[in-house]
């Protein structure tokens, strides 16, 4: 794709960064078919290709975004589809990271739409406050028709008692390990510490039976409000992050940052991209992301520990986004649960969001509700016992219709290795 940037835009590091991302776009198309927003609206701008000539024209023309910019930029899952596909290897993922700050930037929103960003970025984050927003939102589901329609879709994603609980305490760890053979830390996460404990805990039990010494890493890493284009806010929830890890591994003691949110996993893993220009925190970064593994990808470098009790049921494997494409993990799940002795079974179309998407399914509840439909209409299909993925928004999203359990994949694998059966 040609470009016309003048030399004094390319004097700005980030500008230099997309004019190269968008020279490697051949117009070729090839996107379009994984893309699920243009699989489902059909849509020219609703494709990554439509999407990188409204990026292209907004940053060449060094002008605010505009509204229509918005509409098909906001519509973008972020689920990184395009980018296995793509034979030219687009890095549409920077790009389209980049046109979010910009829009940040440059474009006043609807007061509606503003407040509930603003609502997002300041509870999400934080496991206190969206406990408690949790605790609210529970009680005021019966109400829920009443509110405005983003707000009603957000709380329908809220878990009811079958589905999942808001822990206050974590289950029972294993014993620790007498000579431990490596030391790691476990980001505990912040969505993920509230609605996931149960996987936390079955992942720190999983560790120490592999005689791993776990240290917790706490907080936020910045994922959720980096894809909602707020920057300053991202780079301190870094700062955070980084200095615990540093903390921990001064004299280079620690092996592996272990993650089992795969969406937090991808965005650590591009902490050094993310933060290249950033003298203080580069380095740091650099180190973070050479160190983030998600639990399979660092179970299965290291061998699953002896199976107790062989699973024998039948998993429909939902690979999050962020798994496959964003981390382009695809095997070492499988792998682990048919070493497990689980028989995993394909989810048709298994390339498509299940519409999750970090904030996707809040923001735009329409677009997300149909791809959870398409989704669940495939696994309503499969004779299967339960269904395993590995990130907390996918389980949520799909939790929303289906009477299949679903679980995390390192449950499976705790349970499997001598852990309690998942969901007691």
């Amino acid at each position: 794709m040609q470009t016309q940037f003048t030399a004094e835009q390319r004097r700005d590091p980030a500008i230099r960064t997309s004019e190269a991302i968008l020279r490697n776009c051949v117009h070729c198309g090839f996107c379009s078919a994984t893309c699920p927003t243009y699989v489902l609206i059909g849509d020219e701008l609703d494709s990554p290709r439509g999407r990188i000539y409204l990026i292209k024209d907004m940053l060449e023309n060094d002008r605010p975004a505009t509204a229509e910019v918005v509409h098909h930029v906001d519509r973008c899952l972020s689920c990184f589809a395009c980018m296995t596909t793509c034979p030219s290897g687009v890095d549409y993922q920077h790009l389209v990271d980049y046109a979010r700050a910009h829009i940040e930037k440059t474009y006043r929103r609807p007061w509606h739409d503003r407040w509930l960003r603003n609502l997002l970025a300041a509870v999400m984050p934080y496991r206190k406050r969206f406990r408690r927003l949790l605790t609210l939102a529970h009680w005021a589901r019966p109400l829920a028709r009443a509110f405005p329609r983003r707000l009603s879709a957000a709380m329908a994603l809220v878990p009811n008692a079958r589905q999942a609980h808001i822990e206050t305490r974590p289950a029972p760890r294993a014993a620790p390990a007498t000579r431990p053979q490596a030391r790691v830390g476990f980001m505990t996460g912040c969505v993920q510490s509230v609605l996931g404990m149960s996987a936390n805990a079955a992942t720190v039990r999983l560790l120490e039976r592999m005689s791993c010494e776990v240290i917790e890493i706490s907080g936020c890493c910045g994922s959720l409000t980096h894809h909602l284009g707020r920057s300053d806010e991202t780079r301190q929830f870094a700062v955070d992050f980084v200095g615990q890890v540093l903390d921990e591994c001064v004299d280079g003691s620690l092996d592996a940052i272990v993650v089992n949110a795969s969406g937090c996993g991808t965005h650590l893993k591009d902490y050094e991209f993310v933060f290249r220009d950033d003298k203080p925190l580069a380095e740091g970064a650099r180190i973070v992301s050479g160190l983030a593994k998600d639990v399979t990808e660092f179970v299965s470098t290291r061998g699953l520990p002896p199976v107790t009790r062989p699973g024998e049921l039948r998993v429909a494997y939902h690979s999050a986004c962020s798994m496959q494409h964003g981390q382009q993990l695809h095997e070492p799940p499988r792998e682990l649960l048919r070493a497990a002795g689980f028989q995993v079974v394909e989810i048709p179309e298994s390339h498509l969001c299940c519409g999750s998407a970090g904030t996707f399914n809040m923001l735009q509840s329409e677009l997300a509700g149909q791809l959870a439909e398409r989704k669940l209409a495939h696994i309503a299909k499969l004779d299967v016992d339960i269904i395993a993925a590995g990130n907390l928004g996918c389980m949520t999203q799909l939790a929303t219709g289906t009477d299949r359990p679903i679980v995390h994949t390192v449950e499976l694998l705790d349970w499997a290795t001598g852990g309690p059966m998942p969901g007691v």
